[in-house]
């Protein structure tokens, strides 16, 4: 089993405030680091745990048999929570943590074509029966569409030559491997940028593997669930590793924390002025300390953020 490093682990389940007897929900189960933690906090609670990748949920099977029967496992993408819970009987809870991205384990398994590290054929699935990868992506959409989804989920400056050179390479033979994409994109980028620091494939994977998994409307599907499940007092805790991701979760905690002013002049009653439904239990994300940092590299980019319901 690959080791797999929960990111800001304490942070999230310490802003979940956990109740013995609550109800949780782990968004990302991935290999089970957050899903333990919670569950050892719970008597007579009781967490259901979501993911799409067979192979995370049967190694946290095995991760979490310590703490029997108080953790359910759903394959199913957290954007459909609300609906698979509600199947259950489970009508709210107390809270939902969500650890977006890839984890550990599948950017280092080099046959699921994640990672620009390893050669293996291009994938990218974190549900591995759905028939769309991102070799289908590379080699089937036409130019303009390519250019059009290195630059919104990779933003990627240089998605036009990318995509040029992708649709000139690929009208040889098809682009079957990850080191034959990397390939490409090299010949695409001038040499100023293949000497920066960094690798010159990372926005070009981050967008195909963003689009392949639709990340980006699914984070928008199961923000909108978990608010509508959560319980006044309860917390919703979602950890982001790039701006895209940081960006929907920011402006929609902000959103739903925040109500429209209404005009001082008008005469109105305290019980008539209307409350935001939730509140930001911090303004600025929680980063991770030193300590992690220094253990693992894949914490850099993550930020924390919390928002609590306080309506009824």
């Amino acid at each position: 089993m690959t080791r797999h490093y929960s990111v800001l682990l304490q942070e999230s389940i310490d802003a979940l405030n956990c109740q013995s007897d609550g109800i949780y929900v782990d968004g990302t189960l991935g290999r089970g680091g957050h899903s333990l933690e919670i569950a050892r906090r719970l008597q007579n609670g009781h967490l259901y745990a979501f993911d799409l990748d067979e192979q995370a949920l049967a190694e946290s099977a095995q991760r979490l048999a310590e703490v029997g029967d108080r953790v359910t496992l759903i394959r199913a993408n957290f954007a459909q929570m609300r609906e698979e819970l509600n199947a259950r009987g489970v009508m709210s809870v107390d809270g939902v943590v969500m650890d977006l991205g890839v984890s550990s384990p599948q950017f280092d398994d080099g046959e699921r074509g994640f990672s620009y590290r390893y050669d293996a054929r291009l994938d990218m699935r974190m549900d591995q029966s759905q028939p769309r990868s991102a070799w289908n992506l590379v080699n089937e959409l036409d130019e303009k569409e390519l250019s059009a989804l290195l630059w919104k989920y990779g933003e990627e400056s240089y998605s036009r030559p990318i995509a040029r050179q992708i649709v000139r390479a690929r009208a040889l033979h098809p682009i079957d491997t990850t080191f034959e994409l990397v390939d490409v994109i090299k010949k695409a980028l001038p040499a100023k940028v293949l000497n920066k620091k960094g690798h010159p494939a990372k926005q070009t994977f981050q967008a195909l593997r963003i689009a392949v998994n639709g990340e980006l409307e699914s984070l928008e599907t199961g923000l909108r669930a978990a608010m509508s499940l959560v319980k006044p007092g309860g917390r919703i805790a979602v950890i982001t590793f790039h701006s895209l991701e940081d960006r929907i979760v920011k402006e929609t905690f902000r959103q739903a924390s925040s109500v429209e002013k209404t005009d001082p002049r008008i005469p109105l009653l305290p019980s008539q002025i209307r409350q935001p439904d939730f509140r930001l239990v911090s303004r600025k994300p929680i980063l991770p300390g030193e300590e992690e940092l220094a253990e693992n590299n894949r914490s850099h980019s993550a930020k924390l953020r919390v928002l609590e319901r306080i309506g009824d």
